[in-house]
């Protein structure tokens, strides 16, 4: 009996072993520590969806048991539908990630950020942090409900000096600023507001995902090719006077397709982790929602979560060679799901 069990564990470790050796290299993984936060955006299908909301952490369990796969992905992202600082281990797991090699950010509200834990973050070795924003000033604090925009300069400010106090390269210091339509008029302001804080880049992006109807407005997703060559043209002559400035400005800006067949998620090389441990393509795929909600950026739609497995089940690579999650890669883009479909991040690949 205890050889016929000892067996049944080797054959088990050697599958395990097996699995991961022909895993393909990830290039990145987003992991979800936690969906609780401390802002109220109006525009994050937080609010919007808050009455079915699920508030709940990532176990440091299920973190561990990524680590192996970890190690083989080149870009490990803590953060999902949530504000990180809020998971208590949050800076263990920092730590373990980046043991195994493998380059570690996170993206941050901001206001949880007090000298301690600047302190801490400077000296944990993260590779990058970002800071969301989502207008400047005032409009920054009326979209995100419970967040300062002078708090979060400063906050950027003390990294950066923090940083030079020790003597240090990282983390390197990126805004994520969400441009909703209603704040296309001030784009021009962000630049030199950004120039002197200590930031390094500023990375623009679009509301992607509409929660709402009400919220169909502030969307910027081109909807033709006139509309993207006037954003293009916008976002090109920031990033030229960002240049100029010392700052570092980037966008992914592309022209939806139904019949797209490239993703700017990158889902036939990337993953999103769920803090319950819910295996995903991209973060869009597992919004923590307990009952039906819509979607309302054409038209309302039920929103169908795309899940492909579970850590309390099975571990990753297991998960990321199953039948269903092979067959969701291999035909991206030619028979997508109804959440893929109408997907803005979606595009012809020879834009």
């Amino acid at each position: 009996m205890a050889g016929a069990l000892q067996y049944f564990f080797l054959i088990r470790h050697l599958k395990k072993w097996w699995d991961l050796q022909t895993m393909i290299q990830v290039e990145w993984m987003q992991i979800e520590v936690t969906t609780r936060c401390n802002a109220r955006c109006h525009y994050c299908p937080r609010t919007a969806y808050r009455d079915g909301w699920d508030n709940r952490d990532l176990s440091f369990e299920n973190f561990k048991a990524l680590l192996p796969v970890i190690a083989y992905t080149k870009m490990v992202h803590l953060q999902g539908w949530g504000e990180p600082f809020l998971h208590p281990h949050l800076f263990e797991m920092i730590a373990l990630a980046k043991k195994t090699g493998c380059k570690v950010g996170t993206t941050t509200n901001g206001m949880l950020l007090n000298r301690r834990r600047i302190d801490q973050l400077v000296k944990s070795g993260i590779d990058h942090v970002a800071f969301s924003l989502t207008g400047i000033g005032e409009k920054n604090d009326l979209a995100r409900s419970g967040t300062q925009f002078s708090r979060i300069l400063q906050a950027i400010s003390d990294l950066a000096a923090r940083k030079k106090a020790l003597r240090v390269e990282t983390p390197a210091i990126n805004v994520a600023y969400l441009l909703l339509r209603s704040h296309l008029p001030d784009i021009g302001k962000l630049v030199p507001t950004l120039a002197e804080t200590g930031a390094q880049q500023v990375v623009i992006s679009t509301l992607d995902f509409v929660p709402h109807r009400n919220l169909r407005q502030e969307s910027l997703s081109p909807g033709n090719q006139a509309e993207y060559r006037e954003l293009k043209s916008i976002f090109d002559k920031l990033e030229a006077e960002a240049e100029k400035k010392g700052l570092g400005l980037f966008y992914n800006l592309v022209l939806p397709s139904e019949k797209g067949r490239a993703c700017t998620e990158n889902p036939r090389r990337a993953l999103f982790v769920s803090s319950d441990g819910g295996v995903s393509p991209c973060v869009f795929g597992n919004i923590p929602v307990s009952k039906s909600v819509h979607t309302g950026e054409r038209e309302e739609d039920e929103y169908h979560k795309i899940i492909f497995g579970n850590l309390d089940d099975e571990w990753l690579p297991a998960i990321w060679k199953s039948p269903d999650y092979r067959k969701f890669r291999r035909n991206f883009g030619l028979r997508p799901s109804s959440l893929c479909r109408r997907c803005p991040k979606r595009y012809e690949s020879f834009l």
